[in-house]
């Protein structure tokens, strides 16, 4: 596993950097980071070269990996470089693939400036870039060198940018840990305590982690939502309408994937009762069309958790609990949509 620390960066990364001799250092940053954050790591740095790319996940893509290879070979980085990637999921999740491909494969760190990496995406070594609208669709496994979490930085957010993470926080919680549900599902966004609740989710993705690194079994209840959220984020990337952050699209995902389960007997009303209304009150309406359904499921097709043409679902089991590999037919995820459609009525 690597090294996660949740500290200052002021503290962590002269330490991570004096312990390790690298070769060379690189850091990505994209428009955001640069101004915001890049700033404040350039003084704890040896002598390095920077890499702006764009910020968005419309930019997670091959074309951007090649600017980045690109750098790293003009600036003639060999084996025993370093890729420092500071920023949110986009930079970690592609920053790391490019460095596990890179002369097949050099050091990276994962310095995360979002609450959606800091309690999801730089943990675990999942890697890639988006492929044909498809999210995640070529990528690779490989555990980062460091991931230092520096919670200053979920200052620099706005409040839509912290919302999004909380989709993440929310889920560990529903699949691992019923009383930290209980507790953040009765305060507002403004109200949680961020630095406990990064702690708690770095800690639990680690202990599934662990156990299963490449996502043959147990880490598979980390998708929890992400089958239709991950559908539903596709989409609306290539519609008119004001596109969905990842923890916007996810919040849809638990809300219908929910659905599903009470419909499946696996979780009762109650449950299905906070799901619904929690995360109505915290992320509103995503207004679904009638016509929307047909091309969400659709993308569900080319789910990374199905095996063969049949999709398969982690969907809770109860309070804190989660069951992976369900089969889930496309009528039942119809009527998932279907519901959360229906509450945008009330």
């Amino acid at each position: 596993m690597s090294t996660v620390s949740i500290a200052p960066l002021a503290e962590s990364l002269p330490v991570f950097l004096e312990s390790n001799d690298f070769s060379s250092v690189a850091v990505i940053v994209d428009n955001h980071t640069f101004k915001f954050c890049y700033p404040d790591i350039k003084p704890l740095l040896p002598k390095h070269t920077l890499v702006r790319i764009k910020a968005g996940e419309e930019q997670k893509h091959i074309a951007t990996c090649e600017l980045i290879w690109d750098a790293l070979t003009r600036a003639s980085f060999d084996r025993h470089a370093l890729l420092i990637n500071l920023g949110g999921g986009v930079i970690g999740d592609m920053g790391g693939f490019c460095a596990a491909t890179y002369k097949r494969g050099i050091a990276f760190a994962q310095l995360p400036t979002t609450l959606l990496s800091q309690v999801d995406a730089s943990v675990g070594g999942k890697l890639g870039i988006d492929f044909r609208g498809y999210k995640n669709h070529i990528g690779v496994f490989q555990q980062p060198n460091a991931v230092l979490i520096d919670p200053s930085f979920l200052q620099t957010l706005p409040e839509r940018e912290l919302r999004s993470g909380f989709a993440e926080v929310i889920k560990h919680c529903l699949i691992a840990d019923v009383s930290m549900w209980d507790e953040i599902r009765r305060r507002d966004l403004n109200e949680q305590d961020w630095t406990t609740l990064v702690a708690h989710s770095v800690a639990l993705k680690e202990r599934v982690v662990e156990q299963d690194p490449t996502e043959k079994g147990l880490r598979k209840i980390l998708n929890f939502g992400h089958t239709l959220g991950h559908a539903v984020e596709t989409y609306f990337l290539e519609q008119p309408r004001k596109r969905l952050l990842h923890g916007e699209a996810i919040a849809v995902g638990m809300v219908a994937e929910a659905f599903i389960a009470y419909q499946k007997k696996m979780i009762d009303e109650t449950l299905l009762t906070q799901i619904e209304e929690y995360l109505f009150a915290v992320y509103g309406n995503v207004r679904l069309m009638d016509g929307d359904t047909e091309p969400v499921l659709a993308l569900t097709l080319q789910d990374k958790k199905n095996r063969g043409h049949q999709v398969r679902m982690s969907l809770l089991d109860g309070p804190g609990s989660c069951a992976y590999d369900v089969p889930v037919t496309a009528a039942e995820m119809r009527r998932g949509l279907d519901f959360y459609r229906g509450l945008n009525k009330h």
